[in-house]
């Protein structure tokens, strides 16, 4: 089996932003409050989980240069699907005119980088081209009348293409892990809305990012210090500062999105990929980590070789 790269990526967001100061109005909060504990300014509301997939997914093959019928798998990363049955991927699928098979991956926050390890082990063996897309409206889940959730949360899709190469592999290492007696601390049952006891995420986000960062720039045969560019779940700037820092890596070297979009679990990771690489903060062979964790508790890391 030869390697595998990332050729394309997008990104889509609904047109409707809700500021800090559209929340304080009628919550008991205000925009220094949520901007000091979180970092996030505004978030982008609407649309639905396909309608955003669908965007994002045809902005990564436009970039990619491929034709949607190019594509022999769609993986999309969701924790709100516009129905139960069939996968939301199908719908994706049919709406895109996709070749090959679809499916969905739910590891919450973390998802993104579930689907786009469970689509590289794919590519070469059968699979020469796959579409991996992370979109989630976590305002669909959202109590907003919770002050503690209703400040976090938006709604977004983020795409990118993998393809089969002749090179070596774009995918240095990756890691992958969930520990299901926390659910507790983050989770929405059916009928009802996000519920999450903020401190105990925070304090096992920050430790199992290190770790699993840790595992995957070792299996790589890396260090923080050679990161180019490091791509996290966007949930909480705190989390992002606290993890950064025990892994080596200056914010400068930090994707950033969460000021402008809030928490929008399985794109977050995408969706500040594409724009990093939009604004040329990546160039070809640098190393990037991307890195998520979620309810489940879930967690991923992966270190890509950017370029072909």
């Amino acid at each position: 089996m030869s390697g595998a790269a990332l050729t394309g990526w997008g990104a889509a967001l609904p047109d409707k932003v809700v500021t800090n100061d559209d929340l304080a109005a009628y919550l008991d909060t205000s925009d220094q409050w949520i901007r000091e504990r979180t970092g996030i300014r505004e978030r982008h509301i609407g649309g639905t989980t396909t309608e955003l997939a669908v965007d994002a997914a045809r902005a990564a093959l436009a970039r990619a240069g491929l034709q949607p019928a190019d594509i022999d798998l769609v993986v999309l990363s969701t924790t709100t699907p516009d129905q139960m049955v069939p996968g939301n991927s199908a719908e994706i699928s049919a709406r895109l005119g996709t070749a090959g098979g679809a499916m969905d991956v739910n590891a919450a926050c973390a998802g993104f980088v579930y689907a786009l390890v469970a689509a590289h082990g794919l590519l070469g063996r059968g699979i020469e081209k796959a579409l991996v897309i992370g979109s989630d409206t976590l305002s669909r889940i959202t109590d907003w009348d919770d002050r503690s959730t209703a400040v976090l949360f938006g709604d977004a899709a983020g795409a990118v293409v993998m393809e089969h190469t002749g090179g070596a592999d774009q995918l240095l290492g990756w890691d992958l892990g969930v520990d299901g007696t926390a659910r507790r601390f983050l989770y929405c049952d059916h009928g009802s809305t996000l519920y999450m006891e903020g401190r105990e995420v925070f304090r096992r986000a920050v430790r199992a990012v290190v770790s699993s960062c840790e595992k995957t720039l070792q299996r790589a045969g890396v260090d923080g210090s050679q990161v180019a560019l490091c791509v996290p779940h966007q949930a909480n700037i705190r989390i992002i500062e606290a993890a950064n820092e025990r892994l080596g890596i200056p914010m400068d070297r930090t994707a950033i999105a969460l000021d402008r979009t809030g928490n929008t679990s399985s794109a977050s990771v995408p969706l500040a990929l594409a724009e990093a690489a939009d604004e040329g903060r990546v160039a070809d062979g640098d190393l990037v980590l991307l890195c998520g964790f979620g309810a489940g508790m879930t967690w991923s890391s992966a270190v890509l070789r950017w370029g072909k």
